[in-house]
């Protein structure tokens, strides 16, 4: 087998990782509210615990990645996610009052996942290139996806063994990846030093004093989609169980509808956007719009099939705003910027997800129209920001042309020598001229006249 392929297989598992963290326990969550006799609130918080972790440590593992190298930090941090789901199933099983324990699991569990799916991404850049880096990050990509379809139908089935069960399973599906990836992936050494901490913010200052104006923005946006979209399934979770009375894998089907939704459309968009940065930012308008429009009507709607019917809308628009955003901010910063912020958006989007289901919580304490509604109202405003500032078109107009004009001149330089050598160049008139001298003196005329000026020109000097 050829290394890229063996380089592949051993990174593919790696988002499927840190998907399931969240996602395979949102089913579980009402089972463990009745278990553990939790509130609302420190039921959303076995979710905020595991993604505000992450949100907080993934770009300084971006960092630790550049300087001691991609490899190790994914290799440990598989180790401590592993570590964090077996603490807080042991805890579950020995434990007579497990939550507190459970939570520090919940904690290592998200520092253990900013180590490792953006990491991975980056040691995809690092071990392949051009239409061989696309389709490994495409792959990945898809792993992604696959992970927050099943997530939910997979916890189902474990909460039928016992509702535990959700953090034994982390040991042994991060040991198994981290086999595939340690004896599969092979790293490439580092050419170039990493830059110094100091240096490093104050790249990441320069960056946004440069693309500040549409940077910000984007990153809101994308907090904003896994916000909506957590607080909308530990919402729909919850209801399926407490008010119609669905369970296991059935609930776990239903909650996979949006997901699934979610998934398809963003692959279908990454199909088509390519390299559009006017599409993108019309799709990620209009994903916010349909965002908004689905939660105004989810409020008036009252049966769970009716609902998730409902949200299906809001979560294509999701899945158009996604790749969208990742495509502007990946191809609108210079290349050496790209670690930095994307891991920086890679935080900002786990802070969504942190903070999704305890404001959702929060705002249901209300009234589920208030709920519905705010929601609504802040995909709006973000939707009409979009408009005005969403506009990384400027920048990568410029780095694109520049990129451009240098690849022109390097292909037209390359095929001009691969012509002269094959014979099918026509020559310049001076080559004309200088292969008619060569032919008939035995050497060039012009070239010995302009060697001896030169000649007597460096005597002059001295």
């Amino acid at each position: 087998m050829a290394q890229n392929a063996k380089n592949l297989i051993g990174l593919m598992g790696i988002p499927l990782v840190m998907v399931l963290g969240n996602s395979m326990l949102i089913p579980v969550l009402p089972t463990m509210k009745a278990k553990m006799d939790l509130t609302s609130l420190q039921t959303s918080l076995l979710i905020t615990a595991f993604s505000i972790a992450a949100g907080i440590v993934i770009p300084f593992a971006g960092y630790l990645s550049d300087r001691f190298g991609r490899k190790i930090v994914i290799i440990l941090s598989l180790v401590v996610y592993g570590v964090g789901g077996l603490l807080a199933g042991l805890a579950a099983l020995w434990w007579e009052n497990p939550y507190s324990i459970i939570m520090v699991g919940r904690v290592l569990q998200g520092i253990g996942a900013a180590g490792t799916a953006p990491i991975a991404m980056a040691l995809a850049g690092d071990l392949f290139n051009g239409a061989s880096e696309s389709k490994a990050l495409g792959l990945m990509e898809t792993s992604n996806g696959l992970g927050k379809v099943l997530s939910p139908i997979f916890g189902s089935l474990l909460a039928l063994i016992s509702w535990y069960m959700v953090f034994l399973a982390f040991p042994i599906i991060c040991g198994v990846v981290l086999l595939l990836f340690l004896f599969l992936t092979k790293e490439k050494k580092q050419e170039k030093q990493p830059i110094p901490v100091k240096q490093y913010l104050h790249s990441i200052g320069q960056v946004f004093k440069q693309h500040g104006k549409w940077l910000i923005p984007a990153f809101f946006i994308g907090s904003i989609c896994l916000f909506t979209l957590f607080g909308v399934l530990f919402y729909l979770s919850d209801l399926l169980e407490e008010k119609y009375k669905i369970d296991g894998v059935i609930k776990g089907g239903f909650l996979a509808i949006p997901l699934l939704v979610l998934s398809i459309a963003a692959y279908l968009t990454g199909l088509i956007i390519k390299k559009k940065l006017g599409l993108m930012r019309w799709f990620v308008i209009v994903g916010m719009f349909l965002l908004s429009a689905s939660y105004i009507l989810a409020s008036f709607v009252k049966g769970a099939y009716p609902l998730i019917g409902i949200l299906v809308i809001g979560s294509a628009g999701t899945g158009l705003i996604l790749p969208c955003l990742n495509s502007m901010i990946v191809g609108a910063v210079q290349k050496a910027e790209r670690g930095m912020i994307t891991s920086l958006y890679s935080g900002v989007r786990f802070i969504g997800v942190a903070i999704g289901p305890p404001i959702f919580t929060w705002l249901l304490g209300i009234s589920r129209t208030v709920m519905f509604w705010s929601i609504a109202g802040l995909s709006l405003v973000f939707g009409v920001l979009a408009i005005f500032l969403l506009k990384p078109k400027q920048a990568q107009q410029q780095t694109q042309v520049g990129g451009e004009q240098d690849q022109k001149a390097a292909e037209t330089k390359g095929w001009r020598q691969v012509s002269e050598l094959l014979g099918i160049e026509p020559a310049t008139p001076d080559e004309k001229k200088k292969e008619a001298a060569v032919e008939k003196y035995g050497f060039d005329p012009d070239e010995l006249l302009k060697r001896i000026l030169s000649g007597q020109k460096e005597k002059e000097k001295n």
